[in-house]
C-alpha cells in the first residue's frame, strides 16, 4: 500500500514533523476522509525507511491533535470526530508561511507577496 508520503532530506524540519505534516494535508484535502486506516508504524517506518520511533512519535502527535485515533488491535484511523476545516486551515497556514519564508529569503517584502497573491488569484493559475 503506498501512502504517497513525501520526505525531504534537505527539509530543515524533523522527519517526524514531515509526516505530521504530509498526513495532515492528505486529510485537509480530502485523500483520507474520516475512518480512513492509516498504514501501521511498522508498515509506514518500512515504506519510508525510517526508524519506527520516528512514525510512532508523528502518529502520537497526531492523536494528541485529534487527527487521528489509534484503536488497540485494530490501528490508526483518521478521526472521525475531528473538525475537517480546522485541519484546512491549518495547511494553508502553513503553506502561506511557507511562501512568506521563500519570498522573504528572495528579498521580497509583505507588499509585494500581497501583490503577487492578489495576481495570482486573480488570473486563478491552479
Amino acid at each position: 500500500m503506498s501512502t504517497q508520503i513525501i520526505l525531504s532530506q534537505a527539509d530543515s524540519r524533523p522527519i517526524y514533523a514531515q509526516i505530521m505534516d504530509e498526513i495532515s494535508r492528505r486529510v485537509a484535502l480530502g485523500d483520507w476522509a474520516p475512518g480512513y486506516r492509516l498504514p501501521s508504524i511498522r508498515e509506514l517506518a518500512a515504506e519510508l525507511k525510517v526508524s519506527v520511533i520516528t512514525v510512532k512519535r508523528a502518529y502520537l502527535e497526531l492523536e494528541r491533535a485529534g487527527v487521528i485515533v489509534t484503536r488497540q488491535g485494530r490501528g490508526s484511523f483518521v478521526s472521525e470526530s475531528m473538525d475537517v476545516d480546522d485541519v484546512r486551515q491549518e495547511e494553508l497556514e502553513r503553506a502561506m508561511e511557507q511562501a512568506v519564508r521563500l519570498g522573504e529569503a528572495m528579498g521580497l517584502g509583505h507588499d509585494d507577496l500581497a501583490a503577487l497573491l492578489e495576481q495570482y488569484t486573480r488570473n486563478d493559475r491552479r
